[in-house]
């Protein structure tokens, strides 16, 4: 395998809906496999041991989930399913674990499985560029940039040093479609520079400060660069409107999720926001399309999992 090849198995990655939710499960054990290998030399590891922190990032950053038992056992379906090109899986006598086997975590334990990407894969890694081309490949198509030091973060790797590396990438590199020019300064005009949720409208001098164009249906998820998928936000709404803390009703009203907690007065004055009509547009240009907020509502907004 190239570096090349490698890229390209990155960029078609299968990663199909379940239940209509995307399913980032692939991306987020694949970046999480980079972090352990950058650690330790090596990305071996036994299902038991990746079962609780690969879990929590599909948690954090996927969908949500309507079961608790659910939410434990994530880590199962990419174990068993990631492309075997990438991939090898053995049970505990080192033999091979198929694809067609039930995404079961009681069954992988049991089975004492044991996942390592392949030579191959690990040896191209090993290369600073190559790594950074490969984590900014899944980053792109499967988040929102708010979420990128996040994401790094959980899965142990270091997004400063990865950019570092990537200022030398070959032009050969794939991309993934790049935003158009003058969103975001269409967006800020159209909610008179003040945050769609909050009304910050902070300055320095006559340059706005803390103030994003936010895409309510992501970017690396098809949302398009128009007004009618973009909202003003200050940098702490934007971040949490991609966490899924935030929502939108139908009526354009703000949700807060149940799963969020604050202990003081900041952080609850995101509580605060719940029920509240966000801002109207400057006259002119479009609300939020209802079909970007139901998208948002399904795919990115924290449900609270039932018992």
């Amino acid at each position: 395998m190239r570096h090349d090849e490698l890229l390209d198995a990155l960029t078609r990655l299968k990663t199909a809906p379940v239940g209509g939710r995307r399913a980032p499960h692939k991306p987020l054990l694949l970046l999480w496999l980079f972090g352990r290998y950058v650690a330790t030399g090596s990305s071996a590891v036994a299902y038991a041991d990746a079962e609780e922190p690969v879990s929590r990032l599909i948690n954090d950053f996927g969908p949500s989930v309507v079961s608790a038992s659910a939410q434990r056992q994530r880590a199962a379906m990419p174990f068993v399913h990631l492309e075997r090109t990438l991939w090898q899986l053995l049970d505990d006598s080192e033999r091979p674990i198929g694809p067609e086997v039930r995404e079961s975590g009681n069954l992988l334990r049991s089975r004492g499985a044991i996942g390592r990407l392949r030579p191959e894969v690990e040896l191209l890694l090993a290369d600073p560029g190559t790594l950074a081309a490969a984590v900014r490949v899944l980053l792109d198509r499967h988040f929102t940039p708010a979420l990128e030091p996040l994401i790094c973060g959980g899965a142990g790797l270091d997004l400063t040093s990865l950019e570092d590396a990537a200022r030398s990438l070959p032009p050969r590199v794939p991309r993934a479609r790049t935003r158009r020019s003058g969103f975001a300064e269409e967006a800020l005009r159209a909610y008179a520079f003040a945050c769609a949720m909050c009304g910050y409208d902070g300055a320095l001098g006559r340059n706005p400060v803390g103030l994003e164009a936010a895409h309510v249906r992501w970017h690396s998820q098809h949302g398009p660069d128009e007004l009618r998928n973009a909202l003003a936000l200050c940098a702490l709404h934007h971040a949490l409107l991609d966490l899924g803390v935030l929502g939108l009703t139908v009526d354009m009203r703000i949700r807060v999720s149940g799963l969020y907690v604050a202990r003081n007065e900041a952080g609850r004055a995101v509580d605060a926001l719940a029920g509240r009509r966000l801002a109207a547009p400057r006259p002119g240009n479009p609300s939020v399309d209802p079909a970007f907020v139901a998208w948002h509502d399904q795919q990115v907004f924290k449900h609270p999992a039932a018992a």
